[in-house]
């Protein structure tokens, strides 16, 4: 049924089943598994929520029905979906992202004096999809995130510029414009490569829209081994079956009551369906982990730590200190008890996509400078690790990186546990390059605020008096020199702390590409082909095989060339890290 056929059939209240366009073929080597976003479905599963019926709630009534409903016992429920059983509520988070763009669905209210924004819980809004769809054919729903093609699609649809820019925006579009205008608006920048990428991306959200239902593979096998059973496969007078029905009945009647009632009703039946293979535990993990938000909240808290600890440095205030050293602590535990619900939900160690490895990465230098910070009694190192898991962590949430759902891997990356000693270790010499950064940020910063800084109002008088300011002629004032005395050890501590933390990275980076190259002959059957990530981990490793040789030079202010140099090794690691895996071909490119 082609896309057009599917919109009518949602226009025209009547959404029979149909075939599923996304297939999964196993992943073979190097191959990334492809995201199913909609699930395959066998031949006579129907929608169990029953044909559509125009509901035609507003935007404002749809909201005050959302606000009596309690889904939370749905939340918690085991579905199987995209080759892994996750929660109901991890697959509603994970669809309406998928859908809208966001994490959140929201709608315009234009019934008053002013257009107001609701905001919907995505359980509801992905319950509601399936339901009641004919609500948001006409409704901003599908997320467009490339502004060029938003812009074609809404000039196409909307004739009155002030709601033009309305919609623009929402950062959405209706799903009828997706289906009517999409291929027209590509039609006309055929070959242009990012209106095809947004294009793809347009595409697999209303596949999201309209074939959602097909995901309620909420009945556990009779055995592990056996596929997961959707909703639409069960017999009709099945319990389940029934409360599904009288779920979405009562939902398009807006009782609220009877939904509620029904989903109670939903919630304990389905656990009790070949018990023996439902999950139990891992399904509350996973709610811990959907609701706790850990590397959010974390990012945060490493920002008071890292104010706190800078300040404490500057200052030497011991309240300071105790709040920095709190906060890191906190944000630390917080941090890890992240990494290993995930560690705990995917049933493997979370290193194996950008964002994981963004997060173990920040964890791995955090726990080092944290370590670093209690054994020198230097707050600097904890300043440096609240900062570095401020950036990465803030950098792995709030930017899109690829991997936030726990999905399946590469399969080269499950042939040997050398990949985790690999993995790790490489990870924990790039969060401690990141430390050397941000300790070279804190000497750069140091050494040219004391080159550039203006000279106390006490200088000056005194420097005038002696006959126009020769001060090479005259003595320094005491102040001044307490002064270059203070910036001195500064500058003293800041470098034998970041040697400290650059000779870690060299030898962590180093032990790590060796891992590699055993691990690539287990996996891959050579030592090394000069892959671009291979290639580039050397010529990072390189970059500090430089700074430990600088070192040994006469050179006159050793600790300043060090500074640049490792400013320079960390936007080579960017490259390394980013770049490599997003922009150039070869066997890491999973990575």
């Amino acid at each position: 049924m082609n896309r057009m056929f599917a919109l009518l059939a949602v226009l025209a209240v009547l959404l029979p089943a149909r075939a599923v366009l996304a297939q999964y073929y196993g992943p073979d080597g190097n191959a990334h598994p492809d995201t199913q976003l909609v699930t395959e479905l066998t031949e006579g599963t129907i929608n169990p929520f029953g044909p559509p019926i125009r509901t035609g709630m507003s935007v404002v009534e749809k909201k005050a029905f959302a606000d009596r409903l309690d889904l939370s016992p749905l939340h918690d429920l085991a579905v199987f979906h995209n080759g892994r059983v996750k929660i109901v509520e991890t697959l509603a988070n994970e669809s309406v992202q998928r859908m809208t763009g966001r994490r959140a669905h929201f709608d315009l209210d234009r019934s008053g004096d002013r257009v107001r924004k609701i905001t919907f819980e995505p359980l509801f809004t992905w319950l509601d999809i399936m339901i009641d769809p004919a609500h948001y054919v006409d409704r901003p729903v599908i997320g467009v995130n490339y502004l060029p093609l938003r812009q074609q699609i809404l000039q196409r649809a909307i004739e009155d510029p002030v709601m033009r820019e309305a919609w623009l925006r929402t950062g959405m579009v209706s799903p009828r414009m997706v289906d009517q205008l999409l291929t027209p608006v590509m039609d006309a920048h055929a070959g242009q490569e990012q209106y095809r990428q947004a294009a793809g991306q347009v595409d697999r959200a209303f596949m999201v829209f309209v074939d959602s239902w097909a995901n309620l593979n909420l009945v556990a096998p009779a055995a592990r081994e056996r596929p997961w059973i959707h909703l639409g496969q069960l017999p009709e007078n099945s319990p389940a079956r029934l409360a599904t029905l009288r779920l979405a009945e009562a939902w398009r009647a807006a009782d609220a009551d009877g939904v509620n009632s029904a989903v109670r009703e939903l919630a304990e039946l389905l656990p009790t369906i070949n018990p023996e293979v439902y999950p139990t535990t891992r399904r509350g993990l996973e709610s811990l982990y959907n609701n706790l938000n850990a590397f959010e909240w974390g990012y945060w808290i490493y920002f008071v730590s890292l104010v706190a600890l800078v300040l404490a440095f500057g200052t030497g205030r011991k309240w300071l200190v105790a709040i920095g050293i709190a906060t890191l602590l906190a944000a630390t535990m917080l941090h890890g008890l992240g990494f290993g619900l995930r560690w705990a939900i995917a049933e493997r160690f979370p290193i194996q996509n950008q964002f994981e490895s963004m997060t173990g990465v920040s964890l791995f230098g955090v726990i080092v400078g944290f370590a670093a910070m209690l054994w020198k009694r230097q707050w600097l190192f904890g300043a440096a690790a609240a900062a570095t898991g401020f950036m990465v962590l803030i950098t792995a949430t709030e930017t899109g990186i690829p991997g936030v759902a726990i999905e399946r891997e590469a399969a080269i990356l499950n042939t040997s546990v050398l990949l985790k000693y690999h993995v790790t270790t490489v990870l924990t010499s790039y969060g401690l390059i990141a430390l050397g950064f941000v300790i070279a940020l804190f000497y750069l910063g140091t050494h040219y605020a004391a080159k550039y800084a203006r000279k106390p109002e006490a200088v000056l008088v005194a420097e005038s008096a002696l006959g126009g300011g020769a001060v090479g002629n005259a003595p320094e004032p005491a102040d001044e020199t307490e002064a270059h005395a203070r910036t001195r050890r500064t500058l003293k501590d800041l470098d034998t702390a970041h040697m400290m933390v650059l000779q870690l990275a060299f030898w962590t980076l180093g032990v790590g590409i060796l891992l590699g190259a055993w691990w690539a002959d287990h996996s891959w059957g050579r030592w090394w082909a000069f892959d671009p990530k291979e290639t580039w981990a050397l010529v990072t490793w390189i970059v500090y095989l430089i700074v430990i040789h600088v070192r040994m030079t006469g050179l006159k202010d050793r600790g300043l060339t060090t500074a640049w140099l490792s400013v320079a090794g960390f936007v080579i690691m960017l490259w390394t890290y980013f770049g490599v895996n997003l922009l150039l071909p070869g066997l890491h490119a999973y990575a």
